[in-house]
């Protein structure tokens, strides 16, 4: 869940955002924050992790930071899809071992670390894409996890190197990494704090797609879009379906994408969607 990094930043940033998400007019806003920037491209909205000098380490306060730009884009009907991403060398390095090395079970207990702060893009309903250039590696890796898709530059590598410092994954990295690539791998990844190249991750099923490093923002952006271009409504009941195949049986999943299959007989998209499909034109959603 982390690895090592230089030091922590705790300020956070005091203005929301949440209005100037709402704005409908420029390609690009970047809104105030210490550790990340948030920008719109138009219904796509986009984070960059902002700790260069901390190789992106995931401080208390760029995670409080990250969950609040998520909500904000969330709340924003304008946005449909999100990117997070870093920098060139790298993602984010894991967690700021400067600011935990001497914290203790009572501390990291009460503090809730991890389930505090660490989760919120796993409550997004909108897609999250995960743009990854270089390292991520720790909680870097089990944040690119939690997103929807995984892009990854012809430079990425990924670990999960705990166990050199005397530690587990413990932001969901034995589970999804496991679900992602199987036992065999994530066994040896975990085991040993092997990294893995981009080429290997996707022959593993960590990654969506691999591209040119140079390409890497462009290409996660044009795949947000789209998305964005969907039904928003269609676009989160497949999110949830394809989610619910690694939390039930196959029975159980099915009847599952049955019934939400029935209720999008019940939405406006769905009508639109089918008649556009029958006078061959390009379907103008509603999103709902």
């Amino acid at each position: 869940m982390w690895i090592d990094s230089i030091s922590s930043v705790r300020s956070r940033a005091a203005d929301s955002i949440h209005a100037a998400c709402r704005s409908q007019t420029a390609m690009v806003n970047v809104m105030p924050y210490d550790n990340i920037l948030v920008e719109r491209h138009e219904s796509v909205g986009l984070i960059r992790l902002n700790r260069p000098a901390m190789h992106n380490a995931l401080s208390d306060a760029l995670m409080s930071e990250l969950g609040e730009a998520l909500r904000a884009f969330e709340r924003d009907d304008g946005i449909r899809a999100m990117v997070i991403t870093g920098n060139e060398k790298v993602f984010a390095a894991g967690a700021d071992i400067v600011e935990l090395q001497f914290k203790g079970f009572a501390d990291v207990y009460l503090d809730n670390f991890v389930t505090a702060n660490w989760e919120e893009v796993t409550r997004c309903r909108k897609p999250v894409i995960a743009a990854v250039s270089g390292l991520a590696l720790g909680g870097g890796c089990e944040l690119a996890m939690m997103c929807d898709l995984i892009i990854a530059a012809d430079n990425a590598r990924f670990g999960q190197p705990e166990v050199k410092i005397g530690t587990l994954p413990g932001a969901g990295g034995t589970q999804r990494l496991a679900r992602a690539v199987g036992k065999a791998k994530a066994m040896d990844m975990c085991l040993t704090g092997r990294m893995i190249d981009a080429a290997e991750a996707e022959r593993s099923g960590l990654v969506s797609r691999v591209v040119p490093a140079a390409s890497l923002l462009d290409e996660a952006l044009q795949i947000a879009r789209q998305i964005a271009e969907q039904s928003s409504m269609a676009v989160k009941l497949n999110k949830e379906a394809v989610n619910r195949a690694f939390e039930t049986s196959l029975a159980e999943g099915v009847h599952f994408e049955r019934r939400l299959l029935h209720a999008c007989f019940a939405s406006e998209d769905q009508k639109e969607g089918m008649q556009a499909f029958v006078q061959k034109r390009k379907p103008l959603w509603k999103h709902r």
